[in-house]
């Protein structure tokens, strides 16, 4: 570990304290995250009896002194709902598969406790600080933000290749370039861990940058015109060369702009039972060679032949540790790559590109089911029962909607890579709070003024589905 490396990680914790004094909480846990993810180093130092130290270890371990020591009585206001049930058995799912698998519950302990390290704390940040509709607005923003503040480091390897991580923190994030070369250029990685994972974020940025622009939230930024912002975010992030990520955009842009024209949320539907019905197919065998050619003659002609062999690749991989995983479908096989599959020399022969394979054959479809629920089932409330289409573009409501929608396209992304993004757990969260106790929306209408009297403004309330 360079000296670099070991400075910023051990130097992060006292960073996040810092925030906290400098910037209200909520504000503090939002930048903390996203300056975290988007600069720290791919490193994981290894501890003895808590989860590997890495980047979001680091910054949920120094969110949490935080609000021990500035915000200690914000733990009172926390009062858990139902949709809170869903992360818990997901945090636990790990124990309960050692357990099942004779692991002992020393082994079911260490990896719920790294499970909620990953993914339990961002989402209690979540629910703890980002449960409205001003919290929701600030991490639309900041990731706006981000994508904004990557736009020079993605240039920048497009041109030259992924040489950033290398050249501030001394090693490559990724050993393997065989992704590197895209459409005649390279992927960008900067300080992430695959040219995916920032296509990804790049993705998110510009549908929240497009929507926080058309719905009105913001006229302008960094004293600039988001009618310049926008296009110059839009452009770069095409520039990262992510077939994936383009589908997600436009998926997206369908969902918000038809379903707030049109006042209706089949889109949103469709995406989600798309999803469920993938999952489904996977888990139980239905994607059979047979099949696999149909798809691959399917995205040959839609995209190209490149693409194709991409995706059967991964289905390929898919089946084999698929078929694995029924051999224990409930709770899985546990860790110690106990679910992957060897040869007869005891060789690996299998690549586990999704997340969505991983959580199933570790943790069984008790772990596949609880986990894309935390990511799915708070978004898509929010978006049908909370604030249905009538109100997507509202000022107000218009970035939570945002945001769940790009949650739910992470799910989306979630079932064809292994990319989790510890902001969009956030996020979870917050949406998770808004939908145990949504916000009113009000606009100030003006009345009729009688002849001769001036009347002030009323405020009026946009009706909105009961709790």
């Amino acid at each position: 570990m360079s000296p670099t490396v070991a400075l910023v990680m051990y130097g992060w914790i006292p960073i996040v304290l810092y925030l906290f004094t400098r910037y209200s909480p909520p504000r503090a846990v939002i930048i903390s995250f996203v300056i975290a993810w988007l600069f720290l180093p791919q490193a994981a130092i290894v501890l003895p009896s808590i989860p590997d130290y890495t980047k979001m270890s680091a910054t949920c371990y120094g969110i949490l002194l935080a609000v021990f020591v500035f915000d200690s009585g914000r733990f009172s206001t926390f009062k858990p709902g139902w949709i809170d049930g869903l992360m818990a058995l997901y945090c636990i799912s790990p124990f309960v598969s050692s357990m099942a698998n004779g692991l002992g519950a020393y082994d079911g302990v260490s990896s719920s406790l790294e499970q909620v390290v990953s993914w339990g704390l961002p989402y209690f940040f979540g629910r703890l600080y980002l449960s409205n509709l001003a919290g929701m607005k600030h991490l639309a923003i900041a990731i706006f933000a981000g994508g904004l503040t990557y736009i020079p480091f993605t240039l920048y390897e497009s041109r030259f290749s992924p040489q950033l991580h290398r050249m501030v923190y001394g090693y490559h994030a990724r050993a393997d370039f065989s992704q590197t070369m895209r459409m005649g250029g390279y992927r960008p990685t900067v300080f992430m861990s695959h040219g995916l994972a920032v296509g990804a974020w790049m993705m998110a940025a510009a549908l929240v940058g497009i929507w926080l622009w058309k719905s009105g939230v913001l006229k302008k930024y960094w004293d600039q015109p988001m009618k310049t912002l926008v296009p110059v975010m839009v452009v770069s992030f095409l520039n990262c060369r992510s077939t994936g990520a383009y589908l997600l955009l436009v998926f997206g842009l369908i969902i918000l702009f038809l379903g707030s024209k049109l006042k209706t949320y089949i889109p949103l539907i469709f995406l989600v039972v798309f999803i469920g019905t993938y999952l489904y197919m996977g888990a139980t065998g239905y994607i059979t060679p047979d099949r696999r050619d149909s798809i691959e003659e399917f995205v040959t002609k839609t995209l190209n032949a490149e693409r194709a062999q991409s995706l059967i690749f991964r289905l390929e991989n898919e089946e084999l540790l698929s078929e694995k995983a029924r051999q224990r479908p409930v709770f899985g096989w546990g860790g110690w790559g106990r679910a992957r599959v060897y040869d007869d020399y005891g060789k690996d022969i299998s690549v586990t590109d999704s997340l969505w394979i991983i959580a199933f054959g570790n943790q069984g479809a008790f772990g596949l089911i609880t986990l894309f629920s935390t990511m799915i089932v708070p978004s898509f409330l929010l978006c049908v029962s909370r604030y249905p289409p009538k109100v997507w573009a509202h000022p107000l409501a218009a970035p939570a909607v945002c945001v769940a929608v790009v949650t739910i396209l992470f799910a989306l992304d979630c079932v064809l890579n292994a990319m989790p993004n510890p902001i969009f757990t956030l996020s979870s969260g917050g949406i998770a709070g808004l939908v145990l106790k949504p916000e009113p929306l009000r606009k100030r209408v003006p009345k009729r003024k009688p002849a001769g009297r001036s009347l002030p403004r009323r405020r009026q309330s946009i009706p909105l589905a009961s709790p």
